[in-house]
């Protein structure tokens, strides 16, 4: 077989240029997406196609420039999307939907894009970057954690919805890497006068410091190499620190109420 055909959304940095740049090493055809190739001119990891995940005209325009130059497309990696954190009582509702839309409706609207040519063509495989954040409500994160745990669950019926057409479906779920998220990330402001200030203030120096000493992408793109290359891949494939990984074991054996306890020690709250 010739090959493969990748499209990874979010390819000009982090984790996405990371993924990239090792399928290209592997022998991949590689494209990436962003908003704005314009900004990176000296770009020359693989070809970066103008894409903006919340419309659904740049999706349709992108994709459909894949398929008509390789006649195919083997695999989407969903992986733009955004930081968002605050309290949920004081996050602004226009910075939920924003999350939201490029979280949750932007890959959704990814895969409804590709679905009809991976059919045509008998199969193909969606990888969908969630976050271990998604298993949890997270303190002052919990619009993030929304949308990768909305975005785990459109997985999993998903890809119970697509079997029979060949199509494989699977999520990635990262713990804390050093990218630039942080950079980019809405934080909603600590006001004056907040119930919330002194607790929020504290979390969010732990939110940033965890990122900011985080793990190494390559490890991300590792996983998605073993995941293209397993003829059954598993639903979800948590990467990261070991005590992040086990965090979800321990979820899942735990009391609710003693599970929470961890997390109000762990934020200090």
């Amino acid at each position: 077989m010739d090959k493969k055909i990748v499209l990874i959304t979010g390819g000009s940095s982090g984790i996405g240029k990371s993924i990239g740049t090792y399928l290209t090493t592997k022998g991949f055809t590689v494209y990436g997406t962003t908003r704005n190739p314009k900004n990176y001119p000296d770009f020359d990891a693989f070809e970066l196609l103008q894409l903006d995940v919340k419309q659904p005209d740049s999706i349709q325009k992108a994709v459909s420039q894949v398929v008509s130059k390789e006649k195919r497309l083997d695999v989407l990696i969903n992986n733009a999307g955004v930081g968002i954190t605050g309290p949920v009582e004081e996050t602004p509702h226009e910075e939920i939907l924003n999350v939201f839309e490029t979280n949750f409706h932007g890959p959704v609207h990814m895969m409804k894009a590709v679905l009809p040519q991976m059919r045509k063509q008998g199969g193909g495989l969606i990888i969908n970057i969630t976050s271990i954040a998604g298993y949890m409500g997270l303190p002052f994160r919990g619009y993030y954690s929304a949308t990768k745990g909305a975005l785990g669950l459109i997985t999993e019926a998903l890809r119970m919805e697509t079997k029979e057409f060949g199509i494989k479906i699977t999520n990635i779920a990262p713990g804390d890497f050093a990218t630039n998220i942080a950079s980019g990330r809405y934080h909603s402001p600590v006001l004056e006068g907040s119930a919330y200030k002194e607790k929020y203030a504290q979390a969010l120096q732990s939110i940033n410091g965890d990122v900011d000493s985080g793990g190494d992408p390559i490890q991300v793109a590792h996983a998605v190499y073993k995941i293209i290359n397993k003829s059954k891949p598993r639903v979800h494939n948590p990467v990261g620190a070991f005590l992040q990984k086990f965090s979800l074991s321990l979820k899942r054996i735990l009391p609710d109420r003693v599970y929470e306890k961890l997390l109000l020690n762990h934020y200090k709250l």
